[in-house]
């Protein structure tokens, strides 16, 4: 894009409590609270012609939200312990692994909040709904690991280790995947990756995965029973029941009009 030469600045938001993460993200003035001995420039100022990514973004209180609601909508921050307005120039990119319309049901989320950040969405699927992405994932994690770690490359990953990778539901997603590699790393000293390098759970888990609507004929007592199912599990939470049939929301929702499904009392 255009702010591709511009700064990129991470926040991951649920590392700080509500008054830290307020000082963060639009910095704070001296004296502004106890133990602000000087002033702080925040990180949407330095992020100025550039991207600031606000990691978990469903862990923000309705206080943070109500100000960065502001900065979305009138492009300007102030300072905490300041009344001064400052306009910045920032695209912002946000990411959750938590429901938000569940968080906006709840009263956790406001709604002008939610509809402001609900721009563009990208809904990524669960690792194991992407298995042809685990290859290059472990291409690219480790050669992350040996950058970290100051080796000359990368090791080889035995056929073997790659079936185990491959067939593992990953619940974690990538940052499990990660771990998994790290933990690999150290016990194959530097030796290519063998499948008795990986952790335990990759061999309890023998690659088993949940019975999706794949596994069943289509528009059958079989597939009603298996969507009634999985909505039970979820608690009526319909992108974890989507997730784990499989499908995406709006199938779900078709489907649950289809068989005239209702939560259980």
């Amino acid at each position: 894009s255009g702010r591709a030469a511009g700064p990129f600045v991470q926040v991951n938001c649920s590392a700080l409590s509500e008054n830290l993460l307020e000082s963060e993200l639009f910095g704070h003035v001296k004296g502004a609270y106890t133990g602000g001995a000087g002033d702080r420039t925040g990180r949407f100022l330095e992020a100025a012609g550039g991207t600031i990514f606000l990691d978990e973004i469903g862990d923000v209180s309705p206080v943070v939200q109500v100000k960065l609601l502001r900065v979305l909508q009138e492009r300007v921050i102030e300072r905490v312990g300041d009344n001064k307005p400052i306009p910045v120039d920032v695209r912002v990119v946000s990411a959750t692994n938590r429901d938000l319309e569940t968080l906006l049901a709840t009263g956790r989320m406001r709604e002008d909040f939610f509809y402001r950040i609900k721009v563009v969405s990208l809904d990524i699927p669960p690792l194991r709904d992407r298995r042809e992405d685990i290859p290059l994932l472990i291409t690219h994690l480790l050669e992350k690991i040996a950058r970290r770690e100051g080796q000359p490359g990368p090791p080889p990953v035995s056929g073997g280790a790659l079936r185990l990778l491959m067939n593992h539901d990953w619940p974690g997603n990538v940052r499990e995947l990660e771990n998994a590699l790290e933990h690999a790393v150290v016990l194959s000293r530097g030796d290519a990756v063998r499948s008795a390098h990986l952790p335990p759970e990759l061999f309890r888990s023998g690659g088993r995965r949940e019975r999706g609507l794949a596994d069943v004929p289509l528009h059958s007592d079989q597939e009603k029973d298996l969507l009634r199912g999985a909505l039970r599990q979820a608690g009526w939470n319909r992108s974890k029941a989507a997730r784990r049939l499989g499908i995406d929301r709006t199938t779900l929702w078709r489907k649950i009009k289809e068989y005239g499904l209702e939560p259980e009392d």
